[in-house]
Formats: C-alpha cells, structure tokens, sequence
C-alpha cells in the first residue's frame, strides 16, 4: 500500500515540477518540508491522529504553510489529508526525491567499509563511480562495518558491489567445501 501511495502522489508532485519548470525549487521545498516533519514529531502525530477532523487538519496546514510553500505543494499536502494519507507522506517525499534525482541523473550510493575512509579515499570512490555509472553526480552515504574486515561494499539502489575481504573469506570456504566432498566422493 505505501509503495502504490508514494507513487501515485510522488509521481503527481513530480509531473507538477515538470510542467511547472520548477524541479529545482521543488525539490528544495520538499527536502525542506521532509526536515521540517523530522523536527516535529508532535506535528505528525497530529496530522495523524484519527479523532481530529480532516478539516481540521487542512486548517492547520493552510494556516502554517499557506505563506511558506508553493500553492501546488500545498494543494497536494491537502489532497494526502483528504484521502487519509498523511502517514505515507514521508515515503512520497522520498519518492519524488528519487525521481528528481534520477531524472537529473543523480546518483544515490551507501559505501560500506571496515574502516573510516579518508577524504581522499571518498573522492577516488566518487570518481570511480562516475566512471562506471550513467550518473553525472553522486549523493554519497558513508559508513563503517569492522565485520568486513577489508574492502568495501557499495549499494546503488538494488545493485550491490561487495569487494569485502569477509566476502572473498566466505567463497573461499565455499570453494574449499566443494573441493573437500569432491576428494570424499573418490574414496572407496
């Protein structure tokens, strides 16, 4: 349910940016908009309270917002409330961030490593997937996992690079096993 939600209205956002020739400024406003409701977690629970009015809601939204962002966000922001939808909001934000940065050919990377990276290390990473990859521009996450022991492991979207020395450890025993039943199936 959430995935079909953020889509339909992420997808509504998003064509809205197109036509309007304002995917940058939508894409400010919506990141904004996404801090704003992590800031305010009261804010939330109220937009999602059942016992208060949908009326009710929109209200509050007009009167907070109506002078902060533009009219079709805020025509969308009403049509979510309207529909009870408010609680997939932060999916559809993070939906329409995605087909904006894909649509500018951003792309978005996790790199995993066992040890801190330098800056220097990170930039060689970025440039190496710009390299490889369609995307003109990188958003780049780091963090570390001792568990690897060495190497890094790269997640773009559902693509996984996995040059972990734990990785290559794993598939050498896998390797190794196979070799053992190989030398125990000649025995007598």
């Amino acid at each position: 349910m959430a995935k079909l939600v953020s889509k339909t209205y992420g997808d509504a956002l998003f064509q809205l940016a197109i036509e309007n020739q304002s995917i940058d400024a939508s894409l400010e406003e919506v990141k904004l908009f996404r801090k704003i409701l992590l800031e305010n977690q009261d804010f939330v629970k109220l937009m999602n309270h059942p016992q208060i009015d949908k009326e009710e809601k929109i209200r509050l939204l007009t009167t907070i917002f109506e002078e902060k962002i533009s009219r079709e966000f805020l025509g969308l922001l009403e049509q979510i409330v309207k529909k009870g939808r408010f609680e997939y909001l932060d999916e559809v934000l993070g939906y329409f961030i995605d087909e904006v940065k894909e649509y500018k050919n951003i792309g978005t990377a996790l790199v995993i490593s066992a040890s801190p990276l330098s800056d220097m290390q990170k930039e060689q990473v970025r440039k190496r997937l710009l390299e490889t990859t369609k995307y003109v521009e990188f958003d780049l996450a780091f963090q570390e996992d001792a568990n690897l022991i060495g190497g890094m492991v790269i997640r773009i979207g559902d693509r996984v690079v996995d040059s972990s020395v734990r990785t290559r450890i794993n598939e050498l025993a896998k390797e190794l096993s196979k070799i053992q039943l190989k030398a125990g199936e000649c025995a007598p």
